[in-house]
């Protein structure tokens, strides 16, 4: 048995552990068997009544996330260098199959369907114990209360402890440079849906939870609650602040609101930091112990994105395609490493300086080790402006980026046939993996997968952003060898504009400077090391200085005074402490490793600028003139236009005779619902469907 093997089955056995104690805490053997042992052994002076939630709930999913930084950072030395990560079997290849295609849930596959089940499961078994054990032991709140008000106040209350169980698993899939998603396959991109299936969740239960209360507090003339602040016990006004920013948060994170009015979605949803502080003032210390490695791991990651973005990244030049769409290429080290379909957050500040906006890589790291591109179609105001500064012959722009964030394996390796479908701007995630294809294909006794690439586009300009399957600074001549094909379809035009009317692809370059940096990960070449390391040391450091100040401050105050310490401040402290834990450990490691970034940012010097230059690009070269460059002589030969046409997608699925297809679908939410249900009719086994979105 291997050591990585050792590993895995540990990380399993600490996470069904941990799962299991989250089954037993709503029984009565919990409450009345497990309770007073575990409180007698765990709540000392030093953490009183918080002992028992930091062993049993957060202990262990620290303990995973530390040892997973371990975990990867050893998968990564043991990977070659240029070689690549592959699942070489397909017996569970039925798991990852679309089982459910509808609108308000998107495409979901037979195991997230069977992992929904098993949460809304849990949920059930978690409320139904709670009103069967609260219903034994009713206590009345006011004399003359009857029984049936009681029963209501009581299912309120357990609305709000299910809600709870949400909140325990809501932040895990928006933690972007994550240690415990990659464990289980996943990126931050592909969990976003968790997120969002969460939040509406516990929305649902918080806002009946509020309602319940409200109308319980109606009935039993004791209103005046509403604005009670206790010091002994919950607070409601705290309650009802997170409440309210909550609604506006979940209103406005519906998805035509997203789509159409992005930026009202961004601001208000930034709201999250006040709703975190009011819904941990609500429900006190012990139970945000329950839910502390989410929120803990997600500050962890939302400040060492703070303090990365505080480099202003190298930009080396652009490219303005005809279709509006801009190639922006950067510097980065030559020790980063990032798998194909990974993005990259940019931010620009001349343009926004809260704005960041997410981007697919389109290089490979494998193939430009010291260049990064990324594409922007030119869509909203952001994207607008940043075209029109860019059109204006700028010599210099400001550039701050996040990431970049991905898969950790290539995994599309593994097939035999490699079907490509995209609409519009879907193709960007595409360009890395015929790229890192490209790559793969040069390197003796490697077998790649074949490659169909069916590319819907509205304009013939669009077939612009098909030169950039070859970076600016060339490529091995070697297309015909990975044996691509491309179908290209032009949906609004019948056929190819005259070369008079076409417009010129350009090409940027911009001056460097001192204080630009080339892109590298927060933390370094050995990231998952060091974030390892920042997770466990400021873990221990806020459980040392917490057990300080609750013994030597707070126990003194409780037992000496004659007066209970207040409720509400148990939980500042705990928030407190935490963010200033993570902030020391975060800064303290991450200035040490400035040192490296500076020194690898001295040893590119400031080269000449090349004037701009323009071309027609080549899908409008004549076709009686010979292409100067035979890798895109090579990549036109392999594209075949339809123009006045639509792919028909059931056909070109099924006509794959592969045993072994891999179908990746990105674009519009019809196209990847349909191409969806053709790979789960169960007419063709060996389709194996994966849908790319970055639906934010």
């Amino acid at each position: 048995m291997g050591s990585m093997t050792i590993f895995r089955l540990i990380f399993l056995v600490m996470f069904l552990g941990w799962l299991m104690l989250w089954v037993m805490l709503p029984t009565k053997v919990y409450k009345n068997a497990w309770t007073p042992k575990l409180n007698g052994k765990l709540n000392s002076t030093y953490f009183e009544g918080q002992g028992t939630n930091l062993l049993l709930f957060s202990f262990p999913v620290m303990f995973i996330a530390a040892f997973g930084c371990l975990y990867l950072h050893l998968q990564k030395n043991l990977r070659k260098p240029n070689s690549r990560s592959v699942v070489t079997s397909n017996r569970l290849s039925f798991l990852r199959r679309p089982a459910l295609v509808v609108a308000p849930m998107g495409i979901v596959t037979a195991m997230e369907l069977a992992f929904v089940a098993m949460f809304i499961a849990l949920l059930i078994w978690s409320l139904a114990n709670y009103l069967y054990v609260s219903f034994g032991h009713l206590h009345m709140h006011k004399q003359g209360e009857k029984v049936w008000q009681a029963k209501f106040r009581s299912v309120s209350l357990r609305l709000g402890y299910i809600g709870n169980i949400c909140w325990a698993f809501l932040f895990f899939p928006v933690t972007r440079g994550s240690s415990i998603l990659p464990l289980v396959g996943l990126t931050s991109e592909s969990s976003i849906k968790y997120h969002i299936w969460l939040g509406h969740l516990s929305m649902i239960l918080f806002a009946a939870h509020t309602v319940g209360f409200i109308i319980y507090w109606a009935m039993t003339n004791q209103m005046a609650l509403m604005l009670e602040w206790s010091k002994t016990y919950v607070s409601n006004v705290a309650g009802e602040i997170a409440t309210v920013l909550a609604l506006a948060m979940w209103v406005t994170s519906s998805y035509r609101i997203r789509r159409k009015m992005f930026e009202v979605f961004f601001y208000t949803h930034q709201l999250y930091i006040l709703y975190v502080v009011f819904y941990v003032l609500h429900v006190g210390a012990a139970y945000f112990c329950m839910i502390l490695p989410g929120i803990f791991l997600f500050i962890v990651d939302r400040y060492l994105r703070f303090l990365q973005s505080q480099r202003r990244a190298r930009l080396d030049s652009a490219r303005l395609l005809p279709c509006g769409s801009i190639e922006l290429t950067f510097s980065k080290s030559p020790g980063l490493y990032y798998n194909p379909t990974s993005i990259l957050f940019v931010n620009v500040p001349s343009i926004s300086k809260l704005q960041w906006h997410p981007f697919t890589i389109t290089s490979s790291c494998n193939l430009e080790q010291d260049k990064l591109s990324v594409v922007v179609k030119r869509l909203g105001s952001w994207s607008q402006k940043l075209y029109r500064q860019i059109s204006s012959s700028v010599d210099r722009l400001e550039v701050s980026v996040e990431g970049p964030y991905g898969p950790t394996s290539s995994h599309f390796l593994r097939h035999e046939l490699l079907v490509l479908v995209s609409g519009g701007s879907g193709i960007t995630p595409f360009i890395s993996i015929i790229r890192e294809i490209i790559v793969e294909s040069t390197k003796q006794n490697c077998q790649v997968p074949r490659v169909l690439l069916v590319c819907a586009f509205k304009n013939s300009a669009d077939l612009a952003i098909l030169d950039l399957l070859l970076p600016v600074n060339g490529t091995p001549s070697n297309i015909p060898q990975m044996q691509l094909q491309i179908e290209a379809y032009i949906t609004r035009e019948g056929e190819l504009p005259t070369e008079d009317n076409l417009k010129l692809l350009q090409t940027i370059w911009f001056k460097s400077n001192q204080l630009d940096s080339p892109i590298n990960a927060s933390l370094g070449n050995n990231n998952w090391l060091w974030l390892g390391a920042i997770i466990v040391s400021s873990f221990v450091m806020f459980l040392l200085i917490l057990g300080i100040v609750t013994r030597y401050y707070i126990y003194p105050f409780d037992h000496s005074t004659g007066d209970t310490y207040h409720y509400s401040y148990y939980v500042l402290w705990d928030m407190f402490l935490l963010c200033a834990c993570i902030f020391i450990a975060s800064s303290a490691v991450f200035l040490f490793r400035k040192k490296e970034h500076a020194m690898e940012g001295k040893q590119i010097q400031n080269l000449e600028v090349p004037a701009p230059t323009t071309s027609p690009g080549s899908w409008f070269q004549n076709a009686n003139r010979e292409l100067e460059s035979q890798p895109h002589q090579s990549l036109v030969q392999v594209t075949k236009v339809h123009f006045g046409a639509r792919p028909d997608l059931k056909r070109i699925l099924f006509d794959c005779k592969a045993s072994d297809v891999g179908v990746l679908a990105c674009g519009p939410k019809k196209m990847r619902h349909e191409i969806a249900e053709i790979c789960s009719s169960g007419l063709a086994d060996n389709l194996h469907f994966e849908s790319i979105s970055f639906n934010w």
